[in-house]
């Protein structure tokens, strides 16, 4: 699928330049600085919360779990996913817009995998209570952008990562994710500079030294993942190059067809042309748009 993109948005530019009963013990809930959202703790660390906006006056149609990007690094935040998570309530959805330990920040392997899993399994506990009421957690969706792309897409393998590594044994499971010009094939993107080293900081090492890592953090290297996945990624995006979705889509397709295709899950490729790699964060854009719509088809 092809889609124009009309414009960027500067101000995103520069914005943008594991047990679960431990969690509940640790949550507290309260309302955030500007309003509309409630933020929910899961852990101690500052890092270690999300912010759950709500649908207004409706029953939410599924639940959109927001990860955002910035080469996991501690200097960007979840603000950059505070406008998504409105556009995405303002469309029906329960947001869960989640912040993580960054490298930087305490982040790193195991931790930042430990928190995107422990901020998506408080779906099940102190976020439905913070919503008065059950959220349809058949139909959580992630949806992520650049290294939060990488966080969502290896959110939909942890059922099928072995026992006692981090995140394994979820308490929520994905429906589908939309990646957003996300880093989906950690070893090529070291291989090629994406990020200069933000994968080998991530994971402590580059592929050679910790492969193991790579192995489990990698999300190309986790397929078949059994869930939908629907790459959104622009053209000409120079901070994670399209060779990423691309690699990723072809992958998919080889180990479906290895494993005769049945609850491998599908993966499609959404082409943007001369949309470069923040133009998918600006509500205001056909590309942003487009992401939304692949939320909404995930869902059916």
């Amino acid at each position: 699928m092809i889609v124009p993109v009309p414009r960027r948005h500067a101000l995103l530019r520069i914005a943008a330049a594991f047990a679960l009963p431990a969690v509940l013990g640790a949550c507290s809930v309260g309302p955030t600085p500007g309003g509309g959202a409630r933020r929910i703790t899961y852990g101690e660390h500052p890092s270690q919360f999300g912010e759950l906006t709500l649908p207004a006056g409706a029953e939410p149609r599924g639940v959109a779990v927001v990860v955002h990007g910035g080469f996991w690094r501690q200097p960007f935040g979840l603000e950059l996913g505070r406008p998504l998570a409105a556009d995405l309530a303002g469309a029906g959805y329960a947001a869960w817009n989640i912040e993580y330990r960054r490298v930087g920040g305490d982040g790193g392997w195991p931790a930042t995998f430990e928190d995107v899993s422990a901020a998506l399994d408080l779906l099940a506990g102190p976020v439905q209570e913070a919503a008065g009421g059950p959220l349809p957690l058949d139909r959580v969706v992630a949806v992520g952008h650049s290294a939060g792309g990488h966080l969502a897409t290896w959110l939909a393998a942890r059922p099928g990562l072995p026992a006692g590594v981090p995140g394994a044994d979820p308490a929520v499971r994905l429906r589908g994710v939309v990646s957003q010009a996300g880093v989906l094939d950690l070893v090529d993107a070291e291989e090629r500079g994406v990020g200069a080293g933000a994968g080998a900081d991530l994971l402590g090492g580059g592929p050679d030294e910790v492969p193991d890592r790579y192995a489990l953090a990698s999300p190309i290297a986790r397929l078949p993942l059994g869930v939908p996945v629907v790459c959104v990624h622009g053209t000409a995006d120079t901070n994670v190059p399209i060779r990423q979705s691309e690699r990723f889509v072809a992958a998919a397709g080889e180990a479906a067809r290895s494993a005769g295709g049945a609850h491998t899950g599908s993966v499609e490729l959404v082409t943007l042309p001369g949309a470069d790699h923040f133009a998918v964060i600006d509500p205001a854009t056909d590309a942003w748009r487009a992401c939304r719509e692949a939320a909404d088809r995930l869902l059916g």
